[in-house]
């Protein structure tokens, strides 16, 4: 993976380099191994590389001429169908000086233009400058696995992977909004699709491309869902799904550097890791414990058991090399401002602080790896799936206690339960749907539909993000759009046999993954039970708290937040965010918004 940044305006060629190298540096993080600009007439691309496919052949910005037209490319992802689309190419009478997917992807918009994601299977986002006809590309993966984000300017226009390179740029302004706040009070730490919170700034959904030309920027969709009837027998089903997740996983294995796994001993990484070690000898592996996690662990509804002796199963049977990375108190305290930072937004406490930390981790031993995340999305393993769901966003049922804790003026000019509502609505009605469901199919799709472009979309963000700032590349399975495709018009029925969760994969893993693990409830990430991390966030917060002259309540009511920390964030009846951000989470999640607000140093502003 990499990072890309770009400035298109006819602006002096010294200050515009200086501009993008500047852009640039500040996600050097998400590519160590070079370093590259590429400056224009009228337009400016930088580059971070992170070298997994052919190191030597794929140095970017990419140039290349054809018919009197060069093209000039700024790539960040990685493509799972290489060798098919450059034969194709290949075909066409296209020749190739390389064998990295880079050159692929640029010779795939010279050959088809605004069609060439289609060919695509990967994960990307990518820029392409037409020199002669001065008009940029921009383009972005089905899924959203990596980020984009843009932004129109008074002297042009401006991209990169992640928003502190935006903001780098001297026309660029941290601007707080009434849109903004609403999305952050209201949604935090998810956010509408398309939006960079940040006034004036937006990131190119997911499936989305667009083309910059005479100073104007043109969006389309170029995929999306397609509700359609679903006439496969539950059998059927079953071995469809087996024999999309198999190839999916398989193509995600080739790599030219060390690659591993995630393992968390639940269903999704175990199957992950199955496949994997089974093409590659004593494959490496990782897992994550906290400090005496074992005696300090509270079983409850979300968390019935710990993963230990389920990592040890599936390792054991795949052979695999496997570490266990056990995070300190002082290691997860001690990277949530990090991973604020990295973030560029408000997340999810340390479970993005014990991830940046992990990944640090592995990245001492591969650069590559394989995870789980998107499975719950797509096959519905997550509560609200099967317990119901009254309307409006499931993982978000803190309404109440969110207005409680912001200052007055904010509740008074920020309707934010009608905001969030009309949200839910508005992603609800998108759904596709074949017009043959039920009532309860209809739901179901459309809960499935809101799950993939809000919840799903946070822990991507938090995936790239996390990983990206070890310099660590991480792929996802289970977002190959294929098997999305195909599940998105799975009956409900098939999903809940038996009333079980996750039904269908359990059918479809038998004889992968041991059948402890193919039988075991679904846990989360996992997070620390020990009482020092309750202490150390609840100190952090102390301090803040102990200086009315803090940012944060600028946002909250130092009032309701001392009260709130005074209890150890038990006040709060239900989890901010999804189903453990509560207690010492929420207290973190705070003193990451206030180190944030320090940082960034929005402008708040609610005029217009």
């Amino acid at each position: 993976m990499c990072g890309i940044a770009g400035w298109i305006g006819e602006e002096r060629e010294d200050h515009r380099r200086d501009v993008v190298d500047r852009m640039t540096a500040k996600i050097a993080h998400r590519g160590p191994d070079d370093h590259q600009l590429w400056i224009g007439e009228a337009a400016g691309f930088g580059h971070r590389r992170l070298a997994v496919i052919d190191p030597s052949g794929g140095k970017q910005p990419m140039v290349r001429s054809f018919q009197g037209e060069t093209y000039v490319l700024c790539y960040n992802g990685e493509l799972y169908n290489t060798d098919e689309v450059r034969n194709v190419l290949q075909q066409k009478g296209w020749t190739f000086h390389t064998h990295s997917d880079t050159e692929v992807v640029l010779v795939s918009y010279m050959e088809w233009k605004e069609k060439a994601p289609e060919y695509l299977n990967g994960i990307f986002a990518f820029s392409i400058w037409e020199t002669k006809r001065k008009r940029l590309f921009l383009a972005r993966d089905r899924m959203g696995v990596k980020p984009l984000f843009f932004s129109e300017l008074a002297k042009g226009f401006i991209f990169a992977s992640e928003l502190k390179a935006l903001l780098v740029h001297p026309d660029m302004e941290a601007i707080l909004d009434h849109q903004s706040l609403s999305e952050f009070f209201a949604l935090g730490p998810s956010r509408t699709p398309g939006s960079g919170v940040f006034k004036g700034v937006y990131e190119l959904k997911p499936g989305h491309a667009g083309f910059l030309e005479n100073g104007s920027f043109r969006i389309f969709t170029y995929w999306t869902l397609k509700g359609k009837e679903h006439t496969d027998s539950f059998e059927e089903t079953k071995e469809r799904v087996r024999e999309l997740f198999l190839e999916a996983t398989r193509r995600q294995l080739v790599s030219d550097v060390e690659i591993g796994t995630f393992l968390s001993g639940g269903l999704d990484s175990s199957a992950i890791t199955s496949v994997a070690a089974g093409m590659r000898k004593d494959l490496p592996t990782f897992s994550i414990d906290y400090e005496d996690q074992a005696s300090h662990f509270r079983k409850n509804d979300f968390q019935p058991d710990l993963d230990a002796p389920f990592i040890e199963k599936v390792s054991k049977a795949g052979g695999t090399s496997h570490t266990v990375c056990t995070a300190s108190i002082s290691d997860l305290v001690g990277s949530l401002e990090q991973a604020v930072e990295l973030r560029d937004l408000p997340g999810m406490a340390d479970v993005d602080s014990s991830l940046l930390w992990f990944s640090g981790q592995m990245k001492k031993h591969v650069t590559v790896a394989l995870s789980g995340e998107c499975a719950d999305e797509i096959f519905a393993g997550y509560p609200w799936f099967y317990r119901g769901n009254e309307g409006g966003f499931p993982w978000i049922r803190s309404e109440r206690d969110r207005q409680h804790l912001i200052r007055k003026e904010w509740k008074m000019r920020l309707p934010l339960e009608e905001y969030a509502k009309k949200k839910y609505e508005e992603i609800t009605t998108e759904a596709p749907l074949s017009g043959e469901e039920t009532v309860m199919e209809k739901r179901h799709k459309q809960l499935i539909y809101a799950n993939m472009n809000y919840f799903m979309q946070v822990l991507l963000e938090r995936k790239d993000r996390m990983s990206m700032g070890a310099s660590l590349e991480v792929r996802v399975p289970f977002s190959d759009h294929r098997l999305v495709e195909y599940a998105y018009n799975i009956p409900r029925d098939y999903t809940f046999r038996e009333g079980r969760e996750k039904s269908l994969l359990r059918e479809a893993f038998q004889g992968i993954v041991p059948e402890s693990v193919r039988h075991r409830k679904k846990n989360p990430y996992p997070k620390t039970f020990h009482p020092d991390y309750t202490k150390a966030v609840c100190d952090w917060m102390g301090d803040i708290v102990s200086d009315g002259n803090q940012p944060l309540f600028d946002l909250f009511s130092r009032k309701h937040i001392k009260k709130l920390y005074e209890s150890e964030g038990k006040q709060m009846k239900e989890p901010w965010f999804g189903q453990l951000m509560t207690g010492p989470q929420l207290i973190a999640y705070l003193c990451q918004v206030n180190h944030w607000l320090k940082t960034v140093q929005p402008r708040i502003t609610v005029d217009g």
